[in-house]
């Protein structure tokens, strides 16, 4: 299976040029049924809908298109999703409407999406359909690159969040920080009018370098896992905190670097590890030899740092439980 390709997936960050937004400033949308594709499709509950009508016609939509087998970007791209639909709670499917539509129709049926959408806790809709009208699709949101269709499932992973009813369309990056998409969404897609608060940067801290091992954990780990020993209830992976302690370190390298393949190898700790955290594949994310060995050495930095904090906070509890006693 061929995975995607990298060097697309910061397009994410543009405006989506095909669908500019100058409509959104008289507020009347020029993107309406003689622009999208009333392509028929098919909901993981079985529900046949029409794309314009029944998902994106006067909505403020988030589209984005995945296959339920993918070991890469995809399963990080709707982990990230779900960050975004706690943040917004219950404004999804009642004002914002999440829609992940699968690129692999043959393989992707209602069944598998809906086994695959409940696997990551997702409460939004996915849906599959035929493979000509979700290229159509593709194409008309801007999201199909003629130069990467070789036969595989090689996509752009850039989502689109837009205003149906305004006019407005981006396209955006899935691994952009939830906050921040979140507010895009919710805010930026209904026309922000909050007066802007003076700020005083005179005692703004300084900005310290982030070593490389901190940037990947932050882009490729965060999503799915912490790293401060509180692992939160129903996360998708593991809290790494102390993982390079508890773990064989050629274990860990093999892990970080290919975990498809330990898994396809039937390694006992991955396939508890698998089993555990509800058949969530750790997606593989290409690391080489040093962007293993870099975030590997994050980790036991970051946990080191920690265990340290947290050995002064209880030596400074029992100074001051001493000094209780013997007032």
């Amino acid at each position: 299976m061929k995975i995607i390709n990298y060097k697309y997936l910061y397009l994410g960050f543009v405006i989506l040029i095909s669908l500019g937004n100058s409509s959104a400033i008289s507020g009347a949308s020029r993107w309406g049924a003689d622009y999208f594709p009333n392509i028929p499709l098919t909901t993981h509950e079985g529900k046949k809908v029409r794309f314009f009508d029944d998902l994106i016609k006067d909505k403020v939509v988030v589209i984005n298109f995945i296959y339920t087998h993918c070991g890469d970007s995809c399963p990080l791209e709707t982990a990230q999703l779900t960050k975004v639909q706690k943040i917004m709670g219950d404004r999804v499917g009642k004002d914002v409407f999440f829609y992940s539509i699968t690129i692999d129709p043959k393989n992707d049926t209602a069944d598998v999406l809906k086994e695959y959408r409940k696997r990551f806790k997702a409460k939004w809709t996915f849906l599959t359909g035929k493979k000509e009208d979700i290229i159509l699709l593709r194409k008309k949101l801007g999201l199909y690159i003629d130069g990467i269709q070789d036969g595989s499932n090689n996509h752009n992973v850039s989502l689109i969040i837009g205003n149906q009813t305004t006019g407005r369309w981006m396209k955006r990056s899935p691994f952009e920080n939830p906050h921040v998409l979140a507010d895009q969404i919710g805010n930026w897609l209904t026309g922000w009018k909050a007066a802007p608060k003076p700020k005083n940067y005179a005692n703004a801290p300084t900005l310290r370098n982030i070593p490389r091992g901190e940037q990947m954990y932050r882009t490729r780990c965060a999503t799915c896992h912490t790293l401060d020993g509180n692992e939160l209830v129903g996360a998708l992976g593991p809290d790494l905190l102390g993982v390079t302690e508890r773990r064989d370190k050629q274990w860990l390298f093999n892990w970080l670097k290919a975990p498809d393949q330990m898994l396809k190898k039937k390694d006992p700790i991955a396939m508890a590890l698998f089993t555990k955290y509800n058949n969530l594949v750790m997606p593989n994310m290409r690391l080489n030899q040093q962007e293993a060995r870099a975030l590997f050495d994050y980790i036991s930095d970051e946990t080191r740092r920690l265990s340290g904090e947290s050995k002064k906070m209880q030596s400074k509890i029992s100074n001051n439980l001493g000094n209780l006693t013997t007032r």
